[in-house]
């Protein structure tokens, strides 16, 4: 590839936008993108897709999403001392697994949004195939001739698809806050405590099911039990706590493959959504037409290890009460 000083941002070529006035369209078209796919029944047909593996792997990325935070953490430091290419392999690592809801939500972006072609389900077989539809963009075409060499197109290729699997990728935090704040809002209404988790939920529903247990098999009848039971409560033993977190854990990876339905119309309407797509956008952009350096923010994940960092702040503080 022969480097170009002034890649063309005109239709003269490929009879469609590029540079900088395809992203002006693609910004144009994002009230409608959201729309489309982020109010009901788009959502609903969104979420379609988690109907199989994903209720499996939401509870895995919920484990994986501190490394994945750590990467990004890790790859600004080694960037702002100079180690270029240590940033760049940990920035280029693929942390969360990727979901059904996910792969829909980056080929939605790429086929409506950016208006790129890439087939049905292709994303799923092939792992470069969203990497490939974007060298292969009439689109890009002028920028793409531009880089020094063919690998550095190919990196480029990666940059744009890394940026937008991390774009699907906050969809996992915002369904980890999503479960965080149900379960803060029922032990607030049941158990009358902060439960910012699953885990700092456990101990108060495990305690629960013993004493109905003891009551129930009160010697002396529930009656009595009742009474002697609120003298003296009896607490739950660590077998069933662990069988209380394990229950937990379940439904909350159930709650998160599925909490979409409920905040995509909540983010859509105080303007979320949009926010996020034109990070993205603007990362697109300067992927290909400036140096490159603006990576997308996945601020979502923070939010989420603070929630972490409270559920296990509160669960610490309940073990030495006791």
């Amino acid at each position: 590839m022969s480097p170009i000083s002034d890649p063309i941002s005109t239709t003269e070529t490929t009879g469609l936008p590029t540079g900088h006035d395809y992203f002006s369209a693609r910004r144009a078209r994002v009230p409608r993108f959201i729309d489309r796919h982020f109010t009901w029944p788009g959502t609903l047909r969104l979420h379609g897709a988690a109907l199989g593996w994903d209720i499996l792997l939401a509870p895995i990325n919920v484990m994986l999403s501190p490394v994945f935070v750590l990467t990004r953490i890790a790859a600004g430091l080694c960037d702002r001392i100079g180690m270029r290419r240590v940033a760049i392999w940990l920035s280029e690592r693929r942390i969360l697994l990727r979901t059904a809801v996910a792969r829909r939500v980056e080929l939605c972006i790429v086929t409506d949004l950016l208006d790129l072609s890439m087939p049905q389900g292709a994303a799923a077989r092939d792992p470069d195939a969203l990497s490939r539809a974007v060298l292969a963009a009439p689109q890009f075409r002028e920028w793409i001739r531009a880089r020094q060499s063919t690998a550095d197109a190919q990196a480029l290729g990666r940059s744009i698809s890394e940026a937008l699997g991390d774009y699907a990728g906050t969809r996992s935090a915002v369904a980890e806050i999503t479960t965080a704040l149900i379960s803060l809002t029922l032990g607030a209404l049941v158990f009358h405590a902060l439960t910012p988790g699953m885990i700092s939920m456990a101990p108060g529903i495990a305690n629960a099911v013993a004493q109905t247990n003891a009551i129930a098999e009160f010697p002396m009848g529930q009656s009595l039990g009742g009474l002697w039971y609120g003298l003296f409560p009896t607490g739950a033993g660590p077998w069933l706590i662990t069988a209380t977190v394990t229950c937990l854990v379940m439904i909350g990876s159930v709650v998160a493959a599925f909490a979409g339905i409920l905040v995509d119309p909540v983010q859509s309407r105080l303007g979320i959504h949009r926010r996020r797509l034109m990070r993205l956008i603007d990362t697109l952009e300067d992927e290909l037409c400036g140096p490159g350096s603006k990576p997308f923010a996945a601020r979502e994940h923070y939010y989420a290890r603070l929630l972490d960092l409270w559920d296990a702040g509160a669960s610490l503080l309940r073990l030495f009460r006791n």
